[in-house]
């Protein structure tokens, strides 16, 4: 039986010094424990009230003098606690702590017996939809999705570690005037109306150009084509037939994908919100929200310059229409509590006027920090080495299917320039490249802030040095590679060893080991993948600088060395599976 998950270091500081400012200040009952990691020189961690308070109250005939005061009163009324070895005052007050190296140490002992599962952050939600990847039908998947299917899977599998419950959707765009020329270009092809397999149809993207070409070229297919969405809307059964061939196509197509990139979506397109969306509109009208303009229907919103459109002049729904019957299902059949959408940067308007649409309507509260809420997850470019949105020589967009092929591929070459088709058996040799290839792809990604552009470099994201999957991914096999060569059983040495952290390095890497856990929280509460990976980075530096300073096998400490390595490698995996990235154990 797993023990108790006890929050993250910040949490459990806070419990300690909240005690305290209840002591301290017994009148100021709103006051929240300010805790912060502080400057290694002073400590560990630091209780940054004093300030605050001191401006609180002065005045108020409090019996302090100042900030330095409240700070020593918030030390001496710390209960007492195994965690902390001392405090200290430092500057206005703040209380500088220095936690203990056998807390340290019996924490991480204890993780490594009851499982990492207990080190997950406590949040405030306990349900969330992530709208993330949604490809259009009919297109193949490009690098434009690579951005949006990894964020939002890693944001994903961070709340789920959160034991959040997590709906992940995949909003496909199958819905809409394209579907028509679709439909009319497939009964031209196969006049009745049988596909015989996803090859008669060839490449998805071309069948699309040459619909779209004709649609562009061709009046009187044109007009065909607009006839047949309005077939299609009615429920005509021929072109709801074809309709549903040219989804299951496309969708065996970006399955394949998912499928190598790991990643889990269930699907409700466009199209499954459809019926919902004359309800969702008169609720928005019985609230006076819509109005005419132009012959459209639309949505005002103060401070922006043109309005949320929701009924097109011809009568037919947009995205803003979809949007909105979306997360009106969210909120009200889902139940959901977080609602967050990943796109590019580009829709951040159009979501910001959806989600000011539905808080005029009182389906969201008004103020940005209270449940049930809405976020958009931003995300930049993927450029090319000359700077531009990244592109193949043709001009045409990079498939997604070809990238992946491409990481592999050049894993696999330089694992065969190290004699390691020699080594391994065939399976291990494919595997191996694939994890690093898919995982150096990824982790490129996410290791930047999401909201900026990133160039897409093989040479820099298969590089073994720096930061990089591969060198990650290297070091934790590295660490697999220490644990094998001491031949010692290591589920024994959890039982019967301790773990000491004696020497500096070995405290340091302890401590940034039980930061994880509010590392976490801070990726999921800012919705930023990239603060994990810098965690991740900076655990494999510390822990470079522990082993060059500290002999493991063979040393007299050997049995705590080992278990500190374990844990390392097991906050490593965790970490990695968070990323979607597979872990190698040998390299």
């Amino acid at each position: 039986m797993a023990s108790e998950n006890v929050g993250t270091l910040k949490q459990q500081l806070a419990k300690l010094f909240d005690e305290s400012l209840r002591a301290t200040i017994p009148e100021e009952l709103d006051v929240e424990p300010l805790i912060a990691a502080c400057n290694p020189k002073f400590g560990d961690y630091q209780c940054n009230n004093a300030m605050s308070l001191w401006t609180k109250v002065k005045g108020k005939g409090s019996e302090f003098k100042g900030p330095q005061a409240i700070g020593q009163a918030l030390s001496k009324n710390l209960p007492a606690s195994e965690m902390i070895e001392s405090c200290g005052i430092a500057g206005p007050g703040f209380v500088n702590v220095v936690l203990s190296r056998q807390w340290i140490a019996e924490s991480i002992q204890k993780m490594l017996i009851d499982g990492i599962g207990t080190w997950a952050p406590k949040l405030l939600v306990k349900r969330a939809v992530i709208d993330f990847s949604s490809p259009n039908i009919a297109k193949e998947m490009h690098v434009g999705h690579l951005r949006s299917t990894i964020i939002g899977d890693t944001l994903a599998r961070m709340l789920e570690f959160s034991n959040v419950e997590v709906r992940r959707r995949n909003h496909v765009g199958d819905w809409g005037t394209q579907f028509g020329m679709l439909i009319e270009h497939l009964f031209d092809k196969f006049p009745n109306g049988e596909v015989a397999s996803d090859q008669a149809i060839g490449d998805l993207e071309a069948f699309y150009k040459a619909s779209k070409q004709r649609f562009d070229s061709d009046s009187g297919f044109k007009e065909r084509a607009q006839k047949a969405v309005v077939s299609l809307q009615g429920g005509v059964d021929k072109y709801r037939k074809a309709w549903t061939q040219i989804c299951e196509i496309s969708r065996r197509g970006y399955e394949k994908v998912y499928q190598r990139l790991g990643v889990y979506l269930e699907e409700k397109g466009e199209s499954f919100y459809n019926p919902y969306i004359p309800s969702v509109l008169e609720l928005l009208s019985q609230k006076g929200l819509i109005e005419e303009s132009e012959g459209a229907r639309v949505i005002f919103i103060e401070g922006k310059n043109i309005p949320l459109i929701v009924v097109k002049k011809d009568g037919g729904y947009n995205y803003a229409s979809t949007d909105l019957a979306a997360l009106w299902y969210r909120l009200n059949e889902e139940k959901a509590e977080w609602i967050i959408y990943v796109t590019d940067v580009g829709q951040r308007e159009h979501f910001e006027m959806v989600f000011t649409a539905a808080k005029l309507a009182g389906w969201l509260p008004a103020e940005d920090n209270k449940y049930p809420k809405t976020s958009h997850v931003g995300f930049g470019l993927v450029l090319g080495e000359d700077g531009k949105r990244f592109r193949t020589r043709s001009t045409e967009v990079v498939r997604l299917v070809d990238l992946l092929d491409e990481a592999k591929s050049r894993c696999k070459a330089v694992l065969i320039e190290r004699g390691k088709s020699e080594e391994w058996t065939a399976d291990e040799l494919e595997q191996t490249a694939e994890a690093v290839g898919y995982g150096a792809i990824k982790y490129a990604d996410l290791k930047n802030n999401r909201l900026t552009n990133y160039t897409f470099s093989f040479d820099q994201m298969l590089n073994d040095k720096g930061n990089t999957a591969v060198y990650l991914l290297y070091a934790h096999a590295r660490i697999c590679s220490i644990i094998r060569k001491s031949g010692k059983d290591l589920e024994e040495l959890k039982k019967t060893g301790t773990i000491e952290l004696n020497h500096q390095d070995e405290r340091a890497l302890g401590l940034h080991l039980l930061q994880f856990a509010e590392v976490v929280e801070e990726a999921c509460t800012n919705l930023l993948p990239n603060v994990l990976c810098e965690y991740l980075y900076n655990l494999s530096e510390n822990y470079t600088k522990f082993y060059s300073t500290c002999t493991v096998v063979g040393s007299k400490e050997e049995t705590s060395r080992l278990l500190l390595c374990e844990a390392t490698a097991v906050v490593m995996r965790k970490c990695f599976h968070l990323l979607g990235i597979t872990p190698v154990y040998k390299i």
